[in-house]
């Protein structure tokens, strides 16, 4: 990925991103506009990243199924792309209309180069270089979210939430100074406070929690943009669209700053379970199963396999709903070639979660966690940890009360739970 070369006196470089909710009317895009004339007037190079207005991705979606029941995924990307470029030209002119020269500028204009999954592309490089030259003559710069072009000229989009990747990308090839982050919440709280109104607002995160908060279903930040935040080190700042108060600073941490053991708690009612059956206990067999849901783009998260009589094993995993058709499709011809049972998947369950850089070096918090679930006569379908999170498996319509039980027991709220709307 090309850098910007460090060039002395300049002005500092700002990315900002905001979201589909930020530019959602007219009026939502004069707010933004204002917003960003504000820091280029104080003295900033400003790049910045929108996404399609409003539900108008939804929209596209929609439309798309009336014409097609099955559309390729190409002529997908060729019209989901189309939403922000409505964004990036209102947005400009609005801009132009303060006074301000600006230019708006695609993904694949911006330099945005990715791999070739259509609908969940990777950025693999960005050339910067009319973006340095767009900003060299003084002008604001409004760069597409979520999309690139491929080595053939294809053009891609970044899956849900690839808007954050895209500021968060740019500012890395930039060298930008800070990565802000513009959302209809003030920042990253210990769960998410639409739901538990007096959830804590974190000041600071590590990449690291950060990056596992937002895989198990905390909507704040794209997973991919708070990877490539921690490979080029971007400092993001994550804020409220709505205001102008402080949000949260995600970056890395010292292990001396780091004296908070559970960080936040996240839940995902979207998995779904899969179950194998009868599957033969032989070398192969799982990298068989994965391997194959792997190549089809399908990600998979808990992993669990019990052994049982007669050298079969049970395999049972973990994925999102919006992939449940597809894996259950290639599941039903994988049982087959290895010679499994049967399959089974399971939509009726949520995936609970706490997340703390202090987990590392403090004893005892799962058997916590454990323990606040039993009190509340919640049953744990499966586990799953890592060096900084654990994972339980609970019935859907246990979820809230998990997330509530847990709040209160890590002593992660504001004053005394207020009930989940």
């Amino acid at each position: 990925m090309e850098k910007t070369q460090e060039k002395g006196g300049i002005m500092s470089i700002i990315v900002q991103k905001f979201g589909g909710s930020s530019v959602a009317d007219a009026e939502c895009i004069k707010r933004v506009a204002n917003r960003v004339v504000e820091t280029k007037r104080k003295g900033h190079q400003v790049v910045t990243v929108v996404s399609a207005m409003g539900d108008s991705t939804d929209h596209l979606i929609d439309l798309a199924k009336q014409v097609s029941k099955n559309p390729s995924v190409r002529e997908m990307d060729m019209l989901l792309s189309t939403g922000e470029q409505v964004s990036i030209s209102l947005l400009a002119m609005a801009i132009h209309a303060l006074g301000e020269p600006v230019v708006s500028l695609t993904g694949p204009q911006a330099g945005i180069k990715t791999d070739g999954v259509f609908s969940k592309a990777r950025i693999m490089d960005i050339t910067s270089s009319r973006l340095e030259k767009e900003l060299d003559e003084g002008k604001i710069v409004i760069v597409a979210g979520f999309q690139g072009i491929t080595i053939d000229n294809d053009i891609t989009t970044l899956g849900r939430g690839g808007s954050d990747t895209t500021a968060v990308a740019l500012a890395a090839a930039l060298k930008a100074d800070i990565c802000e982050i513009y959302t209809d919440v003030d920042g990253v709280y210990t769960t998410d406070p639409r739901l538990v109104k007096n959830a804590k607002k974190l000041s600071t995160i590590t990449y690291d929690e950060m990056l596992e908060l937002a895989s198990l279903g905390a909507q704040v930040l794209q997973p991919r943009s708070v990877e490539f935040g921690k490979i080029h080190k971007v400092k993001i700042h994550v804020r409220s669209s709505f205001n102008h108060e402080e949000g949260t600073i995600v970056q890395e941490v010292s292990d001396m700053e780091n004296d908070i053991v559970v960080s936040g708690v996240a839940f995902d009612k979207k998995s779904v379970r899969f179950t194998v059956y009868d599957v033969p206990d032989r070398p192969g067999v799982a990298k068989d199963i994965f391997k194959t849901l792997a190549d089809r783009s399908i990600n998979v998260d808990m992993i669990v396999q019990i052994s049982r009589e007669g050298s079969l094993n049970d395999i049972t995993f973990t994925l999102d709903r919006d992939q449940m058709e597809e894996a259950l499709k290639v599941m039903k011809e994988v049982i087959v070639n290895i010679g499994a049972k049967d399959v089974t998947c399971d939509d009726d369950v949520a995936k609970v979660s706490i997340v703390g850089a202090g987990m590392i070096t403090n004893f005892g918090v799962a058997a916590d966690m454990f323990d606040a679930l039993a009190e509340e006569k919640i049953n744990i379908e499966l586990i799953s940890t890592s060096e900084i999170k654990i994972s339980v498996l609970v019935r859907k319509d246990q979820c809230e009360k998990a997330v509530r039980k847990l709040i209160e027991k890590f002593d992660l709220a504001e004053e005394s739970i207020q009930s989940i709307e």
